[in-house]
């Protein structure tokens, strides 16, 4: 038993090792898909489009415009997930406790093993004064609610939601919102690019003779289908993590309380998406907040978040 525990932490410590090193690989690899799409949409077909004259013009102008607009969001959201640190344990942190009960969350199940990529596992140590405050054994401290420890950043991330490798960063507390309009706004492009190169698509299967040089047209090809794939597979992501965000939950916490019929930290759908997007409608859309929002909403920094009274003793 010993020998095979010994065996798994091995492979773990291999694996959290191979998705360090792929660091920059990854961001070149997303800013790659970026530029053959800006190559086959822009260079390629829609640019040279603009001076064709008539409608062929105006409906150019149109994808490259909102191209544009698109990529400036997605390029500004995606390096915004990937150089925000999503929020550590302040040094000397210790939890505020109740009063009148004497204690903060107490340690769960779920924190003795992890439920992801990157979740590391925590052992139960006890404070003297307060034996059920939450502690990190790889850390040795203590941890706030709703934190786990990443094995592949070496630290515990607060409100961790998974460890990304195509952000070569964590998803936390505080860059959430920023990988969720990454998110958006890549389905929006490549629903876009798809959409656009559709026609130029379809001709590849007509009897006609392609204007374009066979390797440009092997690049049209490449990308329809590379954004079409992205398409469809971002909105499945989109899709779960929306519904994370209207139950105030994360991915790892899903699985935590997938017994549990109620969740304390369940507001109602609008608070639960202010706690991750900020009250402030004019950045809903932007990877940005508000000083207002950031000096009056404790829970967009990652330690203290509001929670139902009724259900505060829930063991999460």
């Amino acid at each position: 038993m010993h020998r095979s525990g010994a065996v798994m932490a091995w492979n773990v410590f291999k694996f959290c090792t191979a998705l360090r090193g792929l660091g920059s690989i990854m961001i070149l690899l997303v800013l790659g898909v970026v530029g053959v799409t800006y190559y086959a949409v822009v260079v390629t077909n829609y640019g040279p489009a603009l001076y064709d004259g008539g409608l062929a013009s105006v409906t150019a102008l149109a994808v490259l415009i909102l191209f544009h607009a698109l990529l400036v969001m997605l390029l500004w959201s995606y390096f915004s997930v990937v150089l925000t640190d999503p929020g550590s344990v302040p040094p000397n942190w210790r939890p505020v406790l109740d009063e009148e009960r004497g204690e903060s969350d107490p340690l769960t199940a779920s924190e003795y093993g992890g439920t992801g990529i990157g979740v590391q596992q925590s052992a139960v140590l006890t404070d003297p004064v307060n034996p059920r405050v939450r502690y990190c054994r790889k850390c040795n401290q203590p941890k706030p609610s709703r934190c786990h420890h990443c094995s592949v950043c070496g630290r515990c991330v607060l409100k961790m939601d998974h460890h990304c490798v195509w952000v070569v960063n964590c998803v936390g507390a505080l860059n959430y919102k920023y990988f969720l309009l990454f998110l958006f706004y890549t389905f929006l492009e490549t629903t876009l690019a798809t959409l656009s190169l559709l026609p130029h698509f379809i001709a590849f299967f007509s009897d006609g003779e392609i204007p374009g040089t066979p390797g440009t047209l092997a690049t049209t090809f490449l990308t329809f289908v590379l954004n079409l794939a992205f398409a469809l597979s971002v909105m499945g992501f989109l899709i779960m993590h929306i519904s994370l965000v209207a139950g105030n939950t994360t991915t790892i916490e899903a699985y935590e309380k997938k017994t549990t019929p109620k969740w304390r930290y369940d507001l109602g759908r609008r608070k639960n998406f202010e706690q991750v997007f900020g009250s402030d409608k004019k950045y809903w859309f932007v990877p940005a907040y508000s000083e207002e929002d950031l000096r009056r909403m404790p829970a967009l920094q990652g330690l203290e978040y509001p929670s139902k009274p009724d259900l505060d003793a829930q063991e999460f």
